[in-house]
């Protein structure tokens, strides 16, 4: 194919892709009953929402402490995701070592595993009892189920394959060889990842940080099973709303309009990136 033909090409497909086709009735149905299906518990819950009584729900004192819990242990999960995160998916895009894609299967099953299952064995590895938690108990005098620092580590543990995947695909997409040219130069593997590799995916990681903070944002099933629900200790929001949801639905809606903002602001700041990538 010719240069002339190849740009003669782009507008005929530019033009095909702007032209409006006519859907069939019989995929046009479905889809309008699946987006209804999607769409209708959202506009349910702006509806029957308590807007006159909401900034008196949110300004009580058990909805901005576990607002406050929630944001601190969401961020503590984020930072913990990228600090060991990122070296791992590192490690799964740019070596190659026996049995990769078992351990990339490994790191991705939080997303399929239910997160009461992840709770149980997060209880088994680091609970009193546990594999690991009882020697950090007899030798060092740590206790890490039913405290705060077990909410960070429940939410770390489903959310930090959200940032794997997204580093990871990144730098899949990036190329190699400015870090190999990097260490050519005399840069070592580190110094290169730090100064060339790193600046390449920062958007990839940001993505990846987002997805993260808003899946632990949202964690219930691992946090209730691995920490409990202790208000102003182990109370995050989603376990506000169910708590609430039992004495005060008014309360449980507000927090669930927190969360519905929340979710939506990370739609808002992805689009760019999915944009982009399309």
């Amino acid at each position: 194919m010719t240069g002339s033909d190849t740009l003669e090409s782009r507008p005929r497909r530019d033009r095909h892709r702007g032209r409006t086709r006519p859907v069939p009735i019989p995929l046009l149905v479905p889809a309008l009953v699946g987006l209804a299906f999607l769409l209708l518990p959202l506009i349910a819950l702006l509806v029957r929402a308590p807007w006159r009584s909401l900034p008196e729900q949110l300004t009580s004192a058990e909805v901005w402490e576990a607002l406050r819990l929630s944001l601190l242990c969401a961020m503590a999960a984020t930072v913990l995701s990228l600090v060991v995160g990122v070296p791992l998916a590192w490690l799964l895009a740019r070596t190659r070592f026996p049995g990769r894609g078992f351990v990339r299967a490994l790191v991705t099953l939080p997303l399929v595993l239910p997160p009461v299952v992840g709770g149980v064995a997060l209880l088994l590895a680091f609970g009193r009892n546990g594999v690991i938690g009882q020697w950090l108990d007899s030798w060092f005098g740590i206790t890490l189920p039913f405290t705060t620092t077990g909410v960070v580590l429940a939410e770390t543990f489903v959310a930090m394959p959200f940032l794997v995947i997204s580093v990871e695909g990144t730098l899949r997409a990036a190329d190699p060889r400015y870090e190999e040219a990097a260490t050519t130069l005399g840069a070592s593997r580190f110094t290169a990842f730090r100064r060339v590799t790193l600046p390449l995916i920062a958007p990839g990681v940001a993505a990846g940080a987002v997805l993260a903070w808003a899946r632990a944002l949202g964690e219930f099933g691992a946090t209730i099973t691995f920490a409990g629900n202790f208000p102003g200790r182990t109370q995050t929001m989603p376990l506000a709303v169910y708590l609430a949801l039992q004495n005060d639905p008014a309360a449980a809606i507000a927090l669930s309009l927190v969360l519905l903002a929340v979710s939506i602001a990370v739609l808002a700041a992805l689009r760019d990136r999915w944009m982009t990538a399309s």
